[in-house]
């Protein structure tokens, strides 16, 4: 190993990538092996085991036992194990069940009823009230089943809370953005996907906080957290939704679960952060003050920390919202649910309604939970009381006004719709019919191009890249990867990233691994590219800095799914939809954080390099660029990993990658060890990666003083 390290970084990555190339080329594919892989579904299974198989082109699926074994341990747990007696109310008798499926079922009837109890305060029901007293009750006292919130009261308490919060511009999206999703009569879903956020997100920030702290308190924690949450971060969305139905079943009480799961480890990595921040001279003189432990962390730490924690609150709303329209595949109603059914049904326009008004919730969330988090407090003015809530007193009359408003409405709205109260969804305004007269005029006027387009894409480089990673042999893939991790970060890199890609090569999903880490890698390629292109032109003036990053930090709210709705339109149901989705979604990190990466770069060495006369591009190759270098990839890192998301998000529309395993899983009545599984496979492709390009970032920040 010594020898090697002798040698410049490019004569050890020449050799590297000759040594691949060359076992690449030298191990014959086994015969019957393209036709066996690509029939996998249709031909006898007999057959496919017949397939002769060398170790140096595929490992032996030695560990493909697992998703078996997960199953019945799975099933050993609901059913078997650890009886106890409880009492069923429904039938007034003791019964017995395994203690796992009755903590399930607590669990679930909880989720529901928050679920619900929100629900009937925004949009109105019963189901809250009867959990309570029983619809004999009901009907003997209907006062009981009040209404729910009219849509003007909603409307007016966004706007009071925009305006408290960041003022005049943000109070106006916030009542334009309830308008919107009223008159488009997409009232009743997004309360629905809102009352889902409302009781995840809580959860998830009280759950992230608690191990946060607990984190910050505990190294060991700390260590053993770690890789746990890298697991979580890295782990597609549609991996929690199996394990979730099989244990709670399917419904809105499933997705919360599956959403706060999720939701959580942002959370606990930024209180983390958040605490390691503050000063040893704050912590020092909190206890220098008289504060136990307990004080020292809800009266300094905490507070102190303030902005990172609600930095995390921000995050875990998002990934809530995000998770929302993902729960949609076991039962979840709202959005995500009519955004579902919508594009089953290749209704685009009704797929775009909706996909918008996700859109808007997600940036007027994010919009109110940043202006909170970067909300000043002056600890040390003295309201009265009326300054102190005059907020929650204008609410209060918000209230009373807009149920009055709502009422008035029943004598002008004679049809037996009070349009006031909540516009019904075949009442509202529809755009359908012009999205879907666009998307005629487009493919009547450039089907011929895009055809074309898309000809080329698939049949001259997808097909082609796709061969090109099914043709690479295990062993040379191995070295490949290991001796990437050596180069780069020493034996232990090469010890992580070849345990990870070992992991994969062990379960009977390497070819499905190696096509989603192809579409990956042409995402990545081409995200890069771009994001380098429009965050070094954007990063010129301030102006162009501000519109651009206010663009990504849009673009980021939107949930994966909405990507998917326009090159479903323009390119059908192919791989060049889901690849180009990939790019627009991954372009994003790689943007921004080239525009930072090249701000950060100090101004005098900008005026150094015009004095030494160099132009604006050399400035950029021989001063900028490599100074910046180091940030840029860590934007690649994050480019990867929102890759891979949607690549496995792409599989609703015929991937034939990882994704698609997933996906049907969640179909499959066994498939909880096939999803973790596979949800493991993805992760450690993100993991790998992930590796590599921080081990690389941080000595090459180390060479440059920046650490």
């Amino acid at each position: 190993m010594g020898v090697i390290q002798k040698y410049p970084k490019s004569i050890q990555w020449a050799f590297l990538l000759i040594v691949f190339f060359g076992l690449c080329f030298a191990i014959d594919i086994p015969e019957g092996y393209e036709f066996a892989k690509a029939g996998t579904e249709f031909i006898d299974k007999d057959k496919l085991d017949q397939t002769k198989y060398s170790v140096f082109w595929r490992l032996p699926a030695f560990i493909a036992w697992m998703p078996g074994w997960i199953n019945d341990s799975v099933f050993f747990l609901l059913n078997d194990w650890a009886p106890i007696e409880y009492f069923d109310s429904d039938i007034q008798e003791t019964k017995t069940r395994p203690i796992v499926l009755h903590i399930t079922r607590i669990i679930s009837r909880s989720m529901l009823f928050m679920i619900e109890f929100i629900r009937e305060i925004l949009i109105g029901g019963v189901e809250t009230v009867v959990a309570f007293t029983s619809w004999d009750w009901l009907d003997a006292n209907p006062w009981a089943e009040l209404p729910g919130l009219p849509w003007t009261i909603v409307a007016g308490g966004a706007i009071l809370l925009g305006y408290k919060l960041n003022g005049r511009n943000l109070a106006i999206f916030a009542g334009l953005t309830m308008i919107y999703i009223s008159a488009f009569g997409q009232w009743k879903p997004s309360m629905q996907t809102l009352s889902f956020v409302m009781v995840a997100a809580p959860i998830s920030f009280i759950l992230g906080l608690a191990f946060g702290i607990w984190a910050y308190r505990s190294k060991r924690v700390e260590n053993i957290l770690n890789p746990l949450l890298n697991v979580a971060q890295t782990m597609p969305h549609y991996s929690y939704l199996v394990p979730i139905m099989v244990l709670f079943g399917i419904g809105d009480h499933a997705g919360a679960i599956a959403t706060i799961i999720f939701a959580t480890p942002p959370m606990v990595r930024l209180t983390l952060l958040g605490l390691r921040k503050v000063s040893p001279e704050v912590i020092e003189a909190g206890k220098m003050s008289g504060c136990s432990d307990l004080q020292l962390l809800f009266k300094v730490l905490i507070p102190t920390a303030r902005r990172d924690i609600l930095i995390g609150v921000n995050q875990v709303i998002m990934q809530c919202l995000a998770m929302a329209v993902i729960a949609s595949f076991i039962g979840a109603k709202g959005l995500g649910w009519n955004l579902l059914l919508a594009l089953n049904q290749l209704r685009i326009g009704l797929a775009l309604e909706a996909g918008i008004c996700i859109t808007l919730i997600a940036v007027l969330l994010d919009k109110l939970s940043l202006a909170w988090a970067n909300k000043q407090i002056n600890y040390f003015e003295n309201p009265t009381f009326f300054q102190r809530n005059k907020y929650l007193i204008l609410f209060v009359g918000v209230i009373f006004g807009g149920y009055i408003f709502s009422y008035l409405g029943t004598f002008y709205f004679k049809e037996g719709f009070n349009y006031l109260f909540m516009v019904p969804h075949n009442k509202g305004i529809s755009t359908e019919a012009f999205w879907n007269s666009g998307v005629d005029w487009i493919l009547d006027n450039f089907f011929d191009p895009l055809k074309v387009f898309n000809t080329w894409l698939i049949v001259d480089v997808l097909i082609p890249m796709k061969n090109a990673f099914l043709r690479m042999p295990v062993v040379a893939t191995f070295i490949l990867f290991m001796g990437a991790g050596y180069i780069i970060g020493g034996l232990r890199s090469a010890f992580v990233v070849g345990s990870f890609t070992l992991f994969i090569a062990l379960t009977e999903w390497w070819d499905r691994a190696l096509i989603t880490m192809y579409m990956a890698t042409f995402g990545v390629i081409v995200s890069g590219i771009l994001g380098v292109i429009i965050g070094t032109l954007s990063a010129q003036t301030k102006t162009s800095t501000r519109i651009t990053l206010g663009v990504c930090d849009t673009l980021q709210t939107f949930p994966s799914f909405i990507y998917l709705i326009p090159v479903i339109m323009l390119f059908g149901v192919t791989d060049t939809s889901v690849l180009i989705a990939v790019v627009i979604y991954a372009t994003i990190p790689a943007t921004r954080y080239t525009i930072e990466g090249l701000r950060s770069v100090p101004s005098a060495l900008h005026d150094a390099g015009s004095m030494s006369g160099v132009n604006r591009l050399q400035r950029w190759i021989k001063i900028e660029l490599p100074l910046a270098f180091p940030h840029m990839m860590l934007g690649i890192n994050q480019t990867v990993v929102f890759a891979l998301f949607m690549v496995i998000i792409g599989a609703m529309i015929g991937t034939t990658d990882l994704g698609q395993y997933i996906l049907k899983a969640l179909s499959d009545r066994q498939g909880t060890g096939n999803g973790l599984m596979l949800g493991l496979c993805v992760a450690f492709i993100g993991l790998a990666v992930d590796n590599l390009i921080r081990t690389w970032a941080e000595k090459q920040k180390k060479l440059l003083g920046q650490d």
